[in-house]
């Protein structure tokens, strides 16, 4: 409610520099790095941010605030982003800009499907192409008025999120009888190798993907990978 009550007793117009002044947005990611790289590319617009990393973590927020901007993952370590998506498209009063987020490209259409207003593929992009993908879906009155400034800047989370992402990852390796673990390990890992332009660790999880859950080879393979991800990451530091 506080969040609601600010709003409306002192209202923030959006500016060339700050376009996404006014807006409240909930980004519904499970990946640290995606998240805080969406974290800084929605403060440098101004807008206030609130994350959670699970469909049980949007709907505790979302009982307590209601956002302009809600961004979903399409894959959550409890359930799928669809199933958000269709709840909230067919709320009413309906979010003003719901979008779906997905490191791969074929799911567009089964979110668009589902309710999405668009579809953002990870990785991002610029800040101005971040922003703007927001902005082009947002009422008028809610646009910053004349010209907007323009960068091809780009900004992204550091090496502690890739951390704590690649540790995620190496324990859901670990358990190697929970399939369900697995399946979801392999999901996030695509996801991640995608928004860090990872080519190899991707080729590892698409192959352990086709292989099947079973193939050991493909498991230590994919373990190998991210464990050498984890200590690149963690020299950086």
């Amino acid at each position: 409610m506080t969040d609601i009550l600010d709003e409306f007793l002192f209202p923030r117009r959006p500016t060339a520099e700050r376009p996404l002044l006014g807006q409240t947005i909930l980004v519904v990611e499970d990946s640290r790095y995606a998240g805080e790289t969406m974290r800084l590319m929605c403060l440098r617009g101004g807008a206030r941010i609130r994350r959670a990393d699970s469909l049980r973590a949007a709907a505790r927020h979302l009982s307590t605030y209601r956002p302009s901007v809600i961004l979903v993952d399409l894959g959550l370590p409890d359930g799928s982003g669809l199933d958000l998506i269709r709840q909230l498209s067919g709320s009413i009063p309906r979010v003003p800009v719901l979008m779906a987020l997905s490191g791969d490209p074929s799911n567009r259409a089964e979110a668009l499907k589902a309710g999405a207003d668009d579809f953002m593929e990870k990785p991002f992009g610029s800040v101005a192409q971040f922003h703007a993908a927001i902005l082009n879906r947002l009422p008028a009155d809610k646009q910053p008025s004349g010209l907007r400034s323009v960068s091809d800047e780009s900004v992204e989370a550091g090496d502690a999120a890739l951390i704590d992402d690649y540790s995620l990852i190496g324990d859901l390796l670990d358990s190697q009888d929970d399939t369900q673990s697995l399946r979801y390990a392999i999901s996030f890992t695509s996801n991640l190798a995608r928004s860090t332009g990872d080519a190899e660790l991707l080729s590892a999880a698409d192959a352990l993907r086709i292989k099947g859950l079973t193939d050991a080879r493909g498991c230590a393979a994919l373990a190998g990978l991210v464990q050498k991800r984890l200590s690149q990451s963690a020299i950086a530091i």
